[in-house]
């Protein structure tokens, strides 16, 4: 039978993706919020970065509409600015990482503490969301490579609790990935890559609300893994790489998997499918998990 609201929530996020993007690169090239290239990076010329701003716009709108029938928008929505705003700011000016991180458990904190869960669960999902957050940042190093991550994860979201929000997130999220991939006219951004992971994971925690409450401790453990995907295992591996070596956790490298495909592949468009191809097969453990659990 065909879902009319799902047809309408995708056609009016995929265009307002799409239609937003232009102004983004618009604001960017006006105020400087340009992504230079340097050894660490491997674009060529100055991109614009701010593409997550129409992301942030539009979600707050979407919250605006949808408040009276999911309440819990107005806690995300907040911290989605927080994120945003943080992420924005930091494009323009860098920021300290233990400035940001802290911001980012702020965010997760608005989120988690109305969710009533037990205080060790409460750590752990604040730890959790805070942590994906930063990692759909960390893994936005290739054109497409974020924005593909968080559209397959939209889709795990609605197909485990009919999330319409999920629909229209990874619509907006498709309408600026025709102008991120395969050549891009602008980035994401710090601001549209940390918002996007932040989305994700508070949504899922939300949807998931009444599995966490029950579930066995192992249980919950390994459903923040699965879903927190191919972000959260590619950021953990950095970090313990990082700090065996005796750097800091945040200390920035080219050695993240993408890098390490691109060096071997020679192709973004065929990194961008292996890790897509491995953030669905988590997504697909995570589902089965979850639906045996509930």
């Amino acid at each position: 039978m065909l879902d009319v609201k799902f047809l309408i929530f995708l056609i009016i996020g995929f265009f307002w993706g799409g239609l937003t993007a232009p102004v983004s690169i618009r604001l960017a090239d006006i105020y400087g919020i340009l992504d230079i290239p340097d050894a660490r990076k491997i674009h060529k010329g100055n991109m614009p970065r701010g593409g997550g701003l129409g992301l942030w716009f539009g979600y707050l709108l979407m919250s605006v509409i949808m408040s009276q029938e999911l309440p819990e928008l107005k806690f995300i929505s907040t911290g989605a600015t927080i994120i945003f705003i943080c992420g924005y700011l930091d494009d323009m000016c860098s920021l300290s990482p233990y400035l940001r991180l802290g911001l980012h458990m702020i965010a997760a904190s608005i989120v988690v503490i109305p969710l009533n869960l037990s205080p060790v669960v409460s750590v752990i999902a604040i730890v959790w969301l805070a942590g994906v957050t930063s990692a759909y940042n960390l893994i936005d190093g290739m054109n497409g490579l974020c924005i593909s991550i968080f559209i397959a994860s939209s889709i795990a979201l609605f197909m485990i609790g009919r999330s319409y929000s999920g629909v229209f997130m990874g619509a907006m999220a498709l309408g600026i990935l025709c102008w991120n991939f395969p050549a891009a006219q602008t980035f994401l951004g710090d601001g549209g890559s940390t918002l996007l992971g932040y989305l994700f994971a508070s949504h899922f925690i939300t949807i998931a609300l009444p599995a966490l409450r029950t579930v066995r401790f192992t249980d919950m453990l390994l459903l923040f893994v699965l879903f927190g995907g191919f972000p959260v295992i590619d950021t953990l591996t950095a970090f313990t790489r990082r700090m065996l070596t005796g750097k800091s956790p945040f200390y920035p490298d080219k050695k993240h998997l993408h890098h390490i495909l691109m060096s071997l592949t020679g192709s973004t468009v065929i990194t961008v499918t292996i890790l897509l191809m491995l953030q669905i097969m988590t997504l697909a453990l995570g589902m089965r998990m979850y639906f045996r659990l509930t």
